[in-house]
């Protein structure tokens, strides 16, 4: 057990949400395995419910709350992805969601919460701003905060992605997911230390927001004070709870330019015909920039969403 995240808890979320997630398809790409020298297993939470990974944490989390607590409603804070999954979650146990967003949110993932009925309540883009308009709601509402990554149950439903690879792919040298609190990396490297210790568990994380990468080699967290980059699903610094839990069980974490994520972003569209968000594209550009060694390997991939404004996208 590590901060309490037990695989116990990964496996129990796993039946609780059953029929409220995707079992997600893993595709494959010969072109996209050229590029890499590698065998490629792509996890598609791009085709998530919600578009996202994040379904699988808000949907254990919100299914976990006693009657008395759910009457109250949810509440979160976040820019995207979790707010989204979050109020889809609520709208599927018939109970009320307050999300606060940063004013300058993608309209599409704004679009998101007002189509699962999620109340928004904007804010300035920061961390201070963010927290300070949550413990405001939190108090007048008496909603339960649903952290977007720092929390138990979010951890144990984003594992369930990696619990459904490893039962689709067997023998993989590597599992990749992009990094940005942490939720996503820390549910499968728990899963795949119980299920499959003789594969490596590597986060992928932008240049412009690097703060795992230097956390993780500090050996504490060095919160991310002004990040930029192109994946803004991963803007976030590590909580506690996850970066106990990736000290321990993560092999390493890598970075990649905007250059980078926008041509593997690129490639996946062309070469596979599926979308993705950037912050998905963040763990293939790794490979297709030889950022490991991985000639001949075989390779997990969570490609962890697919929400992106079409009219903004970043090769027009």
């Amino acid at each position: 057990m590590v901060s309490g995240l037990e695989f116990s808890a990964i496996t129990e979320a796993a039946q609780r949400i059953r029929s409220h997630v995707h079992r997600t398809p893993v595709l494959t790409s010969k072109a996209i395995d050229g590029m890499c020298g590698a065998t490629l297993f792509f996890k598609c939470e791009n085709l998530q419910k919600a578009g996202a990974f994040k379904a699988r944490g808000a949907c254990n989390a919100v299914f976990s709350l006693s009657e008395e607590e759910a009457g109250r409603g949810v509440l979160t804070h976040s820019s995207g992805n979790h707010a989204g999954a979050l109020a889809m979650a609520a709208q599927k146990r018939g109970i009320k969601s307050y999300i606060v967003m940063p004013n300058n949110a993608p309209a599409v993932k704004q679009a998101a919460v007002e189509g699962y009925g999620g109340e928004i309540h904007f804010c300035e883009p920061n961390l201070t701003a963010r927290e300070s308009l949550t413990d405001k709601i939190a108090e007048q509402t008496g909603a339960t905060l649903i952290h977007p990554y720092n929390d138990l149950r979010v951890m144990a439903g984003q594992g369930t992605a990696a619990l459904e690879l490893l039962e689709q792919v067997q023998d993989l040298d590597m599992v990749l997911t992009p990094v940005g609190g942490g939720g996503l990396l820390s549910g499968t490297a728990a899963v795949v230390n119980r299920l499959s210790t003789k594969t490596k568990v590597i986060g992928a994380e932008p240049q412009g927001a690097d703060d795992a990468f230097r956390s993780f080699r500090a050996g504490k967290i060095i919160p991310m004070e002004e990040p930029n980059t192109i994946a803004d699903g991963l803007l976030t610094s590590l909580g506690d709870l996850t970066f106990e839990v990736i000290s321990k069980y993560v092999h390493d974490i890598v970075t990649v330019s905007d250059k980078a994520i926008i041509a593997a972003m690129r490639n996946v569209w062309e070469r596979m015909k599926i979308i993705i968000e950037p912050s998905s594209a963040v763990p293939v550009a790794a490979l297709m920039d030889k950022k490991l060694n991985i000639s001949g390997k075989r390779i997990g991939v969570v490609l962890s969403g697919g929400n992106v404004d079409l009219n903004r996208l970043p090769w027009s």
